[in-house]
């Protein structure tokens, strides 16, 4: 357990963020990577049979730090902070909660900005062509480490629940439970071309220099054009409208410019500059890519085929006002775990939030999420 006490109400303390290396990776590209490090933060503790873990999965900007402080001092907490802790939906009292940083990531987990040992230098494009797969594959490294032999649950929203999904498919006698929210089998077209169009705002940035930047001033501008267009994507329309309206930053028309008359434009570019801090442009592509060759459906033949050795039992979380991941989609996740003869509890929730309704203290989530899970425990405490 990597906690202490903190005076912060109902936080799992002051954590640290641990890394794990181990050999080798096979990626689906058929290339490999040799050694491979992940980043990873737990609350909590492991009971006497390491029955009540959890994966928590995480989204394409995420990384380990899923909850607590980093110091006393600290004053951003975990990205699902509202979500995990003592008392929470993933209650720290009873669980064990394990998050890692994807690999091609850039918090801490081996990505195009580590250094390849072969070189001396980072990897920029030299590193492997990621897919979810992979994802999965160097968290079940870090699961078997751990000593874990099955999950409770594997739980995420948007990528998170890909990996989740992917989980339970390619791993079903490790995996109990899967909470899937705000995700899909497959993203849609115009989910591709809106990641196509933050790429290429980062590959026409005159630093890119094909990736290799390291050292040097990074695509600063392109990455944070990409960050702004992905913003736009996870709010709705009526959210947006509550949130800024047309409320005027700078409204005088004789000293107006280009430069963020309204609000909402304010609000755009100050996430650009601060997704800047904290993220590598090079992993922006690699994970964004990863999400977009996602597909159960062409993977398996069909979506059912996809589900028919699955053993977990669901939760599928779907937002009404979601569209990035429309509520239709999954559904049809649904419909093919229930025609496979899957347990699965199904909820659309009302609310005008968009995707990243699964990110915010957000209670229909919360209660959803407590009451499938203290299901899970009590069944498999019982067995």
């Amino acid at each position: 357990m990597d906690t202490t006490g903190t005076s912060k109400k109902n936080s799992v303390g002051i954590v640290d963020t641990r890394y794990f290396t181990f050999e080798r990776l096979d990626f689906r590209s058929g290339k490999t990577l040799s050694p491979v490090t992940l980043a990873y933060e737990t609350y909590g503790s492991l009971n006497n049979n390491k029955s009540n873990a959890i994966l928590i999965a995480h989204a394409l900007s995420g990384s380990a730090h899923a909850a607590g402080y980093y110091s006393e001092q600290d004053t951003h907490p975990g990205w699902w902070d509202l979500y995990i802790g003592p008392g929470k939906p993933f209650d720290t009292d009873k669980y064990f909660i394990l998050c890692s940083n994807v690999i091609g990531g850039c918090s801490g987990s081996t990505g195009p900005s580590s250094i390849n040992p072969e070189t001396g230098r980072p990897f920029g494009l030299d590193f492997p062509m990621v897919t979810i797969m992979d994802i999965v594959n160097a968290q079940w490294h870090l699961i078997r480490h751990l000593g874990i032999e099955k999950i409770l649950s594997i739980a995420g929203g948007s990528m998170g629940g890909m990996q989740a999904l992917k989980w339970a498919i390619a791993y079903p006698e490790m995996v109990n439970s899967v909470i899937a929210i705000a995700t899909s089998a497959s993203l849609s077209a115009q989910g591709i071309a809106l990641n196509e169009v933050g790429r290429q705002a980062i590959m026409n940035d005159p630093n890119w220099n094909d990736g290799n930047y390291y050292g040097s001033k990074g695509p600063d501008a392109g990455l944070s054009l990409a960050r702004m267009i992905g913003h736009i994507t996870y709010l709705s329309e009526k959210h947006m409208h509550e949130k800024f309206g047309r409320r005027f930053k700078e409204e005088d028309l004789a000293t107006a410019s280009f430069k963020q008359a309204f609000m909402v434009e304010s609000y755009l570019h100050y996430q650009g500059v601060k997704f800047v801090d904290r993220f590598d442009a090079n992993s922006y592509l690699y994970i964004t890519k990863a999400i977009d060759y996602f597909d159960l459906k062409k993977d398996y033949g069909s979506l059912h085929n996809a589900f028919v050795q699955v053993l977990a039992n669901f939760l599928v979380i779907s937002f009404t006002s979601d569209w990035l991941y429309p509520s239709a989609q999954l559904k049809e996740i649904v419909q093919a775990l229930r025609a496979n003869g899957k347990n699965v509890m199904y909820t659309d929730i009302e609310t005008d939030m968009g995707h990243d309704t699964f990110l915010l203290d957000y209670e229909p989530l919360k209660r959803n999420i407590s009451n499938f899970l203290k299901r899970e425990f009590e069944r498999i405490s019982r067995t």
